[in-house]
């Protein structure tokens, strides 16, 4: 018997990649449905001051909303010449929500000036698991980088073309999806969910 696990979100990449890291890890017996696979529910805006409330906040709506056990994450960029902003407003810095171009856009204004040396960044992912009536597991994923001077590649979303990983010439946005899982920050924080999810399955 399947195990249905609500993932809260609307974002077909963000499903495929949970799937994708069950499938690899080997873990079977859940069925991640996305928003659009339950009946709608009013969703709190995310107003927390870091990314591990607004993780924690989504997955106890979806959990108390729909009875199932839900995942959520709360990701962002922090760029260490901005002092760790954008932060938890990653997805809103231009002002609108999740408009990647005007984001990359209005970043990359504010780094004109910094030398290639200061352009540190990390992506951090936070996931929470909140089973209804039950535990809570919450999990933290870092990528460190830098920023580049330019967006190149046409993959991933939000700041991928921008995000150099350490060790990397290529940006995020220039990797395969599978490459990505391996070493991304949601990829890092989803493992680190697993043995989480795979006692669900056997629960």
């Amino acid at each position: 018997m399947m195990t249905r696990v609500l993932l809260a979100s609307r974002n077909a990449k963000k499903l495929k990649e949970l799937r994708r890291i069950l499938e690899v890890a080997g873990v079977v017996g859940i069925e991640i449905v996305g928003l659009d696979d339950v009946p709608p529910y009013e969703e709190a805006p995310e107003t927390g001051a870091t990314f591990e409330e607004n993780a924690v906040a989504k997955a106890r709506d979806g959990a108390a909303a729909t009875g199932l056990a839900c995942v959520a994450d709360d990701s962002g960029i922090e760029v260490d010449a901005l002092n760790g902003m954008p932060g938890v407003l990653s997805a809103r810095w231009s002002g609108g929500h999740g408009e990647d171009g005007a984001n990359n856009a209005l970043l990359l204004a504010q780094l004109g000036d910094v030398p290639d040396e200061r352009r540190g960044a990390r992506f951090v992912s936070t996931c929470a698991l909140v089973v209804p009536g039950g535990r809570e597991t919450v999990v933290r994923g870092e990528w460190p980088g830098s920023i580049n001077r330019a967006p190149v590649g046409d993959g991933g979303f939000g700041y991928d073309p921008l995000f150099v990983p350490d060790g990397a010439t290529a940006t995020a946005a220039q990797l395969t999806p599978a490459e990505k899982d391996a070493v991304s920050h949601r990829g890092r924080a989803l493992k680190l969910l697993l043995p989480a999810l795979a006692a669900l399955a056997e629960d």
